[in-house]
């Protein structure tokens, strides 16, 4: 039975295997980031906090990079895709947050809705290949290759850690706050 709480984010289950625990806790995580940049516009997703250059609209783009770089590049192995591919990091490495500002929010929203739907349907794919203990195409340098359930942990704890920041953000645009 799924529950679904005041914001309209479905809870992650309370008893159920590893793999439904972890994408469940990744799916409510992405849920809040959704409510937190909900219906701001330009002037909102650009909002930033004291010194910090940090918004929400970076944030979406960041976090689509994010999803892009660990279920498709990572552990599938993929090419980079749009945009991606055609970033010089080399010259700008935060150019995913630096480069929002560009965008409208219509199309922050989309590129990160975009790469969320991919990541889902490579995580679907990684667990029918091997389950959580697929390990990803793509090793670190150093030759180790996390498996799915590692990448799983990490996309949560990414999603957890802005997720504080998108607090902060969006209080700072027009006071809105709860987790």
């Amino acid at each position: 039975m799924s529950v679904v709480d005041d914001q309209g984010r479905t809870e992650p289950p309370v008893a159920a295997d590893e793999a439904a625990t972890l994408l469940g806790f990744l799916e409510f995580h992405r849920e809040t980031l959704a409510w937190k940049c909900a219906g701001l516009d330009a002037a909102g997703l650009a909002t930033t906090v004291g010194p910090s250059a940090m918004t929400l609209g970076g944030m979406l783009k960041h976090l689509a990079f994010v999803e892009d770089f660990w279920f498709g590049v990572r552990l599938h192995g993929l090419a980079p895709a749009p945009p991606w591919d055609a970033v010089d990091w080399a010259a700008d490495g935060d150019w995913d947050w630096h480069s929002a500002a560009d965008d409208s929010p219509d199309a922050l929203r989309a590129l990160w809705s975009d790469a969320v739907g991919r990541s889902r349907a490579l995580a679907d794919a990684a667990l029918a290949d091997g389950g959580l203990d697929r390990l990803a195409a793509t090793p670190w340098r150093d030759g180790r290759r996390p498996n799915l359930r590692w990448v799983l942990v990490h996309m949560v704890e990414e999603y957890a850690r802005h997720n504080g920041h998108a607090d902060l953000l969006r209080e700072q645009v027009d006071g809105a706050t709860g987790e």
